[in-house]
């Protein structure tokens, strides 16, 4: 099924998202099965990512590094499909995306090892009315990530000068929050050994 209209079915399934198609480049997050488009971030937010990308580099394969291109199906009420800023595959994951369409992990396929996803602030309704950006990422991709088994997610958020990262233990996520100048400690990127001021402080310059 591909749809060139722009009023698409009220809820989609998986396999309607997959084949949608609208003619455009707008980019979308499936949320309980209903399209919603994803705004451009802020200048800061996406330079923040991009050299964060840059650092994981030197010490991750870069066909294993994806910002902002790949999406990740989640569980939900009804289809759910997060896009989030930074990812970092496992050598599984990276080729069974080999041949897709779609760069998409799906139920199916492993799930990435790292997922970064760098925190605004505003409202957004896309997970509930009362929903804010900071509730979407600390509260339900926080969830949602750990149902997908994904070994750790760091929350960079550059109100509170602070990198949260959430390490999968038995089911559910352990956070420790990292502040000026500890350096933060990896399970998936050994060697890593920026803290959270020199990370925070990409956005800046």
């Amino acid at each position: 099924m591909t749809q060139t209209t722009s009023s698409p079915p009220k809820f989609l399934t998986m396999e309607d998202y997959l084949a949608y198609d609208d003619g455009t480049d707008t980019r979308y997050e499936l949320v309980d099965g209903e399209l919603v488009e994803m705004p451009t971030e802020s200048p800061e937010n996406c330079k923040l990512a991009k050299l964060l990308m840059l650092e994981l580099a030197k010490h991750v394969s870069i066909v294993l590094l994806n910002l902002k291109d790949l999406e990740i199906a989640v569980s939900g009420k009804r289809a759910k499909v997060r896009l989030p800023d930074l990812t970092v595959l496992s050598e599984e994951g990276y080729a069974a995306l080999a041949g897709r369409r779609r760069n998409t992990i799906t139920h199916d396929m492993p799930a990435p090892l790292l997922v970064v996803e760098v925190v605004s602030s505003g409202q957004d309704n896309r997970d509930s009315p009362e929903a804010t950006l900071r509730d979407r990422d600390y509260r339900y991709k926080r969830t949602e990530y750990a149902a997908r088994g994904i070994t750790e997610y760091w929350l960079l958020d550059p109100e509170m000068q602070q990198v949260t990262v959430c390490l999968w233990v038995n089911g559910q996520y352990e956070d420790t929050v990292y502040q000026s100048d500890t350096p933060i400690q990896s399970t998936v990127v050994l060697d890593f050994n920026l803290s959270a001021a020199q990370i925070l402080a990409f956005g800046q310059n």
